[in-house]
């Protein structure tokens, strides 16, 4: 053996076997859907897209179709319905970033939903004794107000973790309440009414964006989502979001490689803050009415739940589980007392049945990152670092002898 080059490295085909066959597995469990992700991840991009098109055209088209085995009627105004769920909707996504992304977690989510709802109200409400401006400059306002209030809380308590963390945000959203309640600004219980709406009338010369009328303020929200979708999206898929799933995973091995986390962390909370504060400003505008009694505990506690039955770390299947936890209660409204007995038995057969979610993360993506890398590196004809693999296929590790290793 040589004395310079030292001992040949031993090549890591068994993790690269261990990824083939976690592979192998994942493609032959059955599920709800089996290999539903694996045939739409074999279409070419432009189908997904048509596919995606026709999708959000058919969401666009629900208040007209009002399909007759999932509407609200005669019980509750299924446009209504679907505004209160677009508004969930939105919080779920937002709430994705920090529980789903980054992996911390957040029980006073409602904290940032309230503050984006009274600056909505404060600024808008002629109830309210100060500047007003129009209701839709109070949506980048209610972002930016909620991000500084994210980062304010987020600098002094992400140094902790697990329980510590959620104990210190669910405390920070029963501030946020008491608050709202001891502030004589803020008004407590009596709250502010009319609060603002977007600007625009319709032919008889009435608001479009009347509070009885949700089929405008679904629109609305369901246009916002798509805008917050493709940037969670994009944020998914760059540096940012690959260290967001590295702190999920092991903070301390993802620390130890070099990732800044405690400013990523801040970054998620920050960013899930003003997704947060925007749907509050949302929600402020189609109620119409603000007050204390709207932001509790039970309210944040859903939000979480949402996020974990429609599949943490996904965020079409945040989307899903924030319209679901507020559809159930307006579908079925004569067992609506009884939603937290009813979401509480979800989460629990959702976690044997189905641990990651209806619709869980893709955890197969940084295998097929490697595989990726090996196969691009191996069709090039490139030729491994000492001891370094080579895939030809999955399955089948090549590997180079050192350079100068040899025998003694």
């Amino acid at each position: 053996m040589s004395t310079t080059d030292g001992p040949t490295l031993i090549p890591d085909d068994a993790a690269a076997q261990d990824i083939a066959d976690r592979e192998a597995r994942r493609r032959q469990r059955k599920g709800w859907f089996p290999g539903l992700g694996d045939k739409w991840n074999a279409l070419p991009r432009h189908i997904q897209w048509l596919i995606l098109i026709v999708v959000v055209v058919i969401a666009y088209l629900l208040p007209i179709l009002n399909p007759p085995l999932i509407t609200t009627e005669p019980g509750n105004n299924w446009q209504i319905a679907l505004a209160q769920m677009s508004v969930y909707a939105l919080v779920a996504v937002g709430l994705n970033v920090v529980v789903g992304y980054a992996g911390l977690l957040d029980l006073g989510y409602v904290a940032f939903f309230a503050l984006g709802s009274y600056t909505a109200a404060m600024f808008t409400s002629p109830d309210s004794p100060y500047v007003h401006i129009p209701y839709l400059w109070t949506l980048p306002l209610a972002m930016a107000v909620t991000m500084f209030f994210g980062v304010l809380l987020g600098v002094p308590t992400l140094r902790l973790r697990g329980d510590y963390l959620a104990i210190v945000t669910l405390g920070f959203g029963e501030i946020v309440r008491i608050l709202a309640t001891i502030i004589p600004a803020m008004k407590g219980q009596v709250g502010f009414q009319n609060v603002g709406h977007p600007p625009g009338t319709d032919s008889s010369g009435q608001p479009i964006f009347l509070n009885s009328n949700g089929t405008p303020w679904y629109w609305f929200t369901l246009s916002v989502i798509i805008i917050v979708l493709l940037a969670a999206g994009n944020l998914e898929r760059s540096r940012v979001g690959r260290a967001w799933i590295a702190i999920r995973e092991d903070e301390d091995a993802a620390e130890i490689m070099g990732v800044p986390t405690f400013k990523y962390k801040v970054w998620a909370f920050a960013i899930g803050a003003s997704v947060g504060g925007l749907s509050g400003a949302l929600f402020a505008g189609q109620v119409g009415f603000v007050n204390n009694q709207k932001f509790d505990i039970a309210t944040s506690i859903l939000f979480v739940a949402a996020v974990v039955m429609g599949g943490t770390g996904n965020k079409v299947g945040a989307l899903l589980g924030g319209s679901l936890v507020a559809y159930i209660p307006l579908r079925f409204t004569a067992i609506a007392e009884f939603k937290y007995l009813i979401f509480g038995a979800a989460l629990v057969l959702i976690m044997i049945f189905r641990p990651g979610g209806i619709l869980p993360a893709r955890q197969s993506l940084l295998a097929y990152g490697r595989l990726a890398y090996n196969k691009v590196k191996g069709a090039f004809g490139g030729t491994a670092a000492p001891g370094q693999t080579i895939a030809r296929a999955p399955g089948q590790i090549a590997t180079e002898p050192a350079k100068g290793a040899g025998n003694e």
